[in-house]
């Protein structure tokens, strides 16, 4: 009896399941988007700070933004693909709004003739700024929940960044090669670990310098393959480039 309700029974899929499925062409993309839409419209709401309708311009963009999550998933991007999601809605959303600050400004601009106030120039600006920085944090919150899954935490980070240039050069071109290669990627996200012993046969760095950098490294390929535009803005100007 118990093997027959077994049967009849199907366990439910976890989201990341779903998403698997209809990559591969086997389930349902409009359904699945229809039944997370009070999803995004809670998440564009935290980010406008008030009710969100399905009229809004707002949440249109989130709505795609879940969309392309839908698409782009994979484990590359972390266990949760609502955090995923997430940080990419907020993004989508942020930028929005602060294209419309500009947008305003020079509006204002054009219709005062020269005569626009400052003070509410200066507001606009300001809360484009604000929008910037409240991106950033969702991009770093991503990234620390991503780093947490390999055990690994941002003070860990501070402790071992390389204090020579040179240093810092020869492991973000480990990094380079690693990334480029499916399986080491594949092996990296799946067992939550460098595949130190692969790597050692492709680079001229020694295992002892892999060991001593190693939560660095995972740190590194994290966001090489993640969506961190300004985590990576701000580690090319750390490496120089």
């Amino acid at each position: 009896m118990l093997s027959l309700l077994l049967r009849i029974v199907k366990p439910k899929q976890s989201a990341e399941q779903v998403i698997a499925d209809i990559q591969a062409g086997r389930g349902d993309k409009e359904e699945f988007l229809r039944q997370y839409q009070p999803f995004v419209r809670k998440t564009v709401s935290t980010v406008c700070k008030r009710y969100i309708s399905e009229q809004d311009d707002e949440y249109s963009i989130g709505l795609f933004a879940f969309h392309q999550a839908v698409e782009q998933y994979s484990y590359k991007k972390g266990k949760s693909f609502f955090a995923f999601a997430e940080l990419l809605i907020k993004r989508d959303v942020i930028d929005y709004i602060r294209r419309e600050v500009r947008h305003n400004v020079v509006f204002l601009q054009e219709e005062q003739q020269g005569e626009t106030p400052l003070d509410m120039r200066r507001s606009m600006e300001e809360y484009g700024r604000e929008m910037e920085s409240e991106n950033r944090k969702e991009e770093i919150l991503h990234f620390q929940g991503v780093l947490s899954e390999f055990g690994v935490s941002m003070t860990d980070l501070v402790k071992e960044s390389p204090k020579h240039q040179d240093t810092r050069e020869h492991l973000f071109q480990v990094a380079e090669l690693l990334i480029a290669r499916e399986e080491l990627v594949a092996e990296l996200f799946q067992k939550k670990r460098l595949p130190m012993k692969k790597l050692e046969g492709l680079v001229r760095v020694s295992r002892k310098t892999l060991e001593r950098h190693r939560r660095y490294l995972v740190a590194l390929c994290i966001i090489l393959t993640g969506e961190y535009m300004y985590i990576k803005e701000y580690m090319k100007g750390v490496m120089g480039q």
